[in-house]
């Protein structure tokens, strides 16, 4: 709606909206913690893994511009590999760890921090060319596009709220998200069979259904795992690991997959006469593209949980009451 009546720009400012409240109600209700050290920070380590992972997104991203073998992307992507390992034999030898190694070498962390980054993966590629597809070529107007998702957002909804309660503590947190990411892959699959004729019931809203089930079942389970056992000191590192794995995540795939997408639809005109339907039939060629990426990106995610969490039961994290199932 902000963008079919207003502009683009109020998706940014509408933020105020919400924080600015938010940063009046915790000035006055957030009780104020007795400090009786001062924090340090780890200098070199926020130095290095931010130059780490700007190397890495920035060498996928100039790709979408130059290709696979341009020696800037090569040189930018094995920088920040490098920068990478520096960063984690750093961690091992500071007093004050920006990472301690503890919070992610526990099997069940470890796992759920990837199934996190994997899902960033996804879903900003879901949204990114899915959205797309619906407004290039389904001639969807923003408020429509908007509306077409919500079967989707509803599912993860249903999943989210159900899983943790009905299904986890039966058969743990290894069958949940292997297997959440096993219907994300499907529904996706699903979607890359778009067509300029598709209808949204028939063709696109299952394949969103179901990445919605998916998603949401292998969201609250990876959350929940990336926390648990934590003592009160690391929670603010994990929950900080969290967000930055979606978001280094989708910065990774979105500059990936537009390379994905440039590539498909280009090689389509390459072999087909110019016109515009051809034109048309090219950008659906790249968004079907990247979805079965998407979709290899998911099955690879239930590979990584099958094999490296543990299906045994989430502890509480120190101060997080246990639930009794």
């Amino acid at each position: 709606m902000l963008t079919e009546w207003a502009s683009w720009r109020w998706v940014m400012y509408v933020n105020v909206v919400f924080a600015v409240p938010a940063l009046i109600g915790a000035l006055l209700l957030l009780a104020k913690p007795a400090i009786t050290k001062k924090p340090k920070l780890d200098i070199p380590g926020i130095l290095v893994v931010s130059a780490a992972l700007f190397a890495v997104v920035y060498g996928f991203a100039h790709v979408e511009s130059t290709s696979w073998t341009d020696p800037v992307a090569l040189g930018s992507m094995i920088v920040g590999a490098v920068l990478l390992v520096v960063f984690v034999w750093l961690e091992t030898r500071v007093a004050h760890p920006l990472l301690p190694l503890r919070v992610v070498l526990d099997r069940t962390r470890g796992g759920s921090f990837m199934a996190v980054f994997v899902i960033g993966m996804g879903m900003f590629s879901i949204f990114l060319f899915l959205t797309y597809y619906f407004a290039a070529s389904l001639g969807y107007s923003p408020i429509k596009t908007g509306l077409v998702y919500l079967p989707m957002v509803a599912a993860v909804v249903a999943s989210s709220t159900t899983m943790p309660v009905l299904v986890l503590p039966r058969v743990g947190p290894k069958i949940v998200i292997t297997a959440g990411f096993l219907v994300a892959a499907v529904g996706m699959a699903m979607l890359t069979q778009i067509e300029l004729d598709s209808t949204y019931a028939a063709h696109i809203m299952p394949g969103m259904i179901l990445m919605g089930l998916g998603i949401g079942a292998v969201m609250t389970t990876a959350f929940q795992g990336a926390t648990s056992g934590l003592h009160h000191e690391d929670s603010g590192v994990a929950s900080a690991l969290i967000n930055t794995g979606q978001q280094v995540g989708g910065s990774i795939s979105t500059a990936l997959l537009t390379t994905v997408a440039s590539s498909a639809a280009t090689d389509y005109l390459a072999s087909h006469k110019p016109s515009a339907l051809a034109a048309a039939q090219a950008g659906v060629e790249g968004y079907t593209a990247t979805l079965a990426w998407g979709s290899g990106f998911f099955v690879a995610g239930a590979v990584i949980a099958a094999f490296l969490i543990p299906n045994r039961a989430l502890e509480p994290s120190e101060g997080e009451p246990v639930m009794a199932h």
